[in-house]
């Protein structure tokens, strides 16, 4: 009787376990300026996440706006006089509109935070407020979607203008993305150097362009799914 009782108690235990980790769905929220714009899901991100997890366990938004500072997402960014500008956190609440429809009625097991933004502020030289406002960014979506434990995934920009002729804070941007990635347990980066040589959708052959590749972008949304991936089942 007691080990009949033991195996009943040890096989509910099992179904138990293997419901909790199996309940709700995987939401992905992919934003930013150009190069996640550019970006297309349905090539390769959404394809890598749906054969890991399935599709129906699978919900990816994505909504991106190019040439956009991170204020257009950080409702409490401030600029280097201390004013806050009138486009102040737009893009971010069409965003989370667009989010909170689609996970409406249902039960979410993880949340990745996948972004791609930043060659704008480093053009307008704002590189010293993005740390604190990329922290913001990030805590703001955990905290509104009520979900402690976010993943998120930076593309760090690319190899565009590592002399820091054009973006005066180019380098600065990519290392602050490195290191938000690397000082947390629920974050990573993706490398995008690669990308930006190629032909693009028009057609025309780029060198070290500040877009990708059709090929590039293709490449791109695979290692943000993989990086994703791999946070989810860490």
């Amino acid at each position: 009787m007691k080990i009949a009782c033991c195996m009943a108690v040890a096989l509910m235990m099992s179904v138990g376990s293997t419901l909790a980790e199996g309940a709700g769905k995987h939401l992905f929220i992919l934003t930013g300026q150009s190069n996640m714009a550019g970006l297309d899901p349905g090539e390769s991100f959404t394809p890598t996440v749906n054969k890991e997890f399935g599709a129906d366990n699978v919900i990816v938004i994505k909504h991106a706006q190019g040439g956009q500072p991170i204020h257009r997402w950080d409702k409490r960014w401030k600029d280097p006089e201390g004013k806050t500008p009138k486009q102040s956190g737009d893009i971010y609440q069409a965003t989370m509109a667009k989010v909170k429809a689609a996970i409406k009625g249902q039960e979410i097991q993880s949340v990745t935070f996948l972004w791609m933004q930043g060659e704008r502020d480093a053009r307008m030289e704002w590189g010293d407020l993005y740390e604190a406002s990329l922290k913001r960014l990030i805590k703001q979506v955990s905290d509104d979607l009520d979900f402690e434990n976010l993943n998120f995934v930076i593309g760090r920009i690319s190899d565009y203008d590592m002399a820091n002729k054009r973006y005066k804070h180019w380098t600065k941007i990519r290392d602050i993305q490195v290191k938000l990635a690397k000082g947390s347990p629920r974050g990573d980066w993706v490398d995008t150097d690669d990308l930006n040589e190629g032909k693009n959708r028009q057609g025309k052959v780029i060198k070290n362009d500040l877009h990708y590749s059709v090929a590039g972008y293709k490449l791109f949304g695979q290692r943000l799914a993989e990086k994703a991936i791999a946070l989810i089942n860490q």
